[in-house]
């Protein structure tokens, strides 16, 4: 499950509600912060910042999952002014793009050095970089190497459903990270046939990937929005006033599932996203990815306490 950063740290009551979705896994998100895509600034771990963007939120959250005998994965992600997507940073020059990488560098092993102190399982060392990461190989595998000196557990790197074939570090990581937003369906609520189907060719091209790398390939993001026509877009996570469709959401989760879990190169996925101060009340969420009072979340809970 992918936990969305709240503004007071996790309390066990809502460590306790994550763990009877059958989850063994759970993605806290630390943010750090871009005035501009284009501008060497990276900003992180403030007092302005909610207590599950920061350090010590986040170390707060793990000792909170860990006492529930949840696995935790710790999964920077950053956000840039005005909603820019991450795959755009991209330096105007040389010089600064040296000093983003320092801050970088920076922003993720302040975080590794929490990870290794608390003995977390999975560290993601970025989320949906595009350009960043696809341009700037050179600097990854020094980052990845600089992060192995300091961290035991396993790595992994979360690109983009459509960028992921373009990265050149897999085989330095131990897993193969997929924002896996691919289109599924046209249809206004897709049938669970024609959502296997659908993941049918998909399903090779990422079976013969992994095989390349030797490498699983692990879903780093998964889900799709309780709304019609949820598999034609599965990426768009906009204010969009769209007619709420419980079932199209289940049909997709069962199809992917049913495509994928048992596949040997396969290692699962984090489902985005779920809230830890969820209102059963609001209908802020009715048409949006969390399956929390949908009919997704009893299969979920059903699925996972399963397998």
């Amino acid at each position: 499950m992918s936990m969305v950063a709240s503004r007071s740290t996790l309390s066990p009551i809502q460590a306790d509600q994550l763990q009877r979705t059958g989850s063994n896994f759970v993605a806290v998100m630390p943010y750090a912060f871009m005035p501009d895509a284009k501008a060497p600034q990276l900003i992180f771990d403030t007092k302005r910042q909610w207590s599950g963007e920061t350090l010590k939120g986040i170390e707060s959250d793990i000792k909170t999952l860990q006492k529930k005998g949840l696995q935790v994965m710790i999964k920077p992600h950053i956000w840039i002014r005005n909603g820019v997507f991450t795959g755009k940073i991209s330096m105007t020059s040389e010089a600064d793009w040296a000093e983003f990488e320092t801050q970088y560098t920076s922003y993720i092993l302040a975080f590794v050095k929490l990870a290794e102190k608390h003995q977390v399982s999975l560290f993601c060392l970025g989320t949906e970089l595009n350009a960043f990461a696809i341009e700037r190989t050179a600097f990854w595998c020094d980052l990845i190497d600089k992060v192995k000196s300091i961290y035991s557990g396993q790595l992994t790197y979360a690109e983009n459903w459509d960028k992921y074939q373009n990265v050149g570090f897999w085989n330095s990581l131990d897993f193969i990270g997929i924002d896996a937003y691919f289109p599924i369906s046209e249809s206004q609520t897709p049938a669970v046939k024609d959502v296997i189907a659908s993941w049918s060719s998909l399903k090779n091209d990422l079976k013969s990937y992994s095989k390349f790398y030797a490498t699983s390939v692990l879903f780093t993001e998964y889900g799709y929005r309780s709304m019609d026509y949820a598999g034609k877009k599965p990426w768009d996570s906009s204010r969009l006033e769209g007619s709420a469709n419980e079932k199209a959401q289940l049909n997709l989760l069962k199809g992917l599932h049913q495509s994928l879990w048992k596949e040997d190169w396969f290692a699962g996925g984090f489902l985005w996203k779920w809230f830890p101060n969820h209102e059963p009340s609001s209908k802020r969420h009715q048409n949006r990815f969390t399956i929390q009072g949908k009919i997704s979340e009893d299969y979920i809970k059903s699925f996972y306490l399963k397998e």
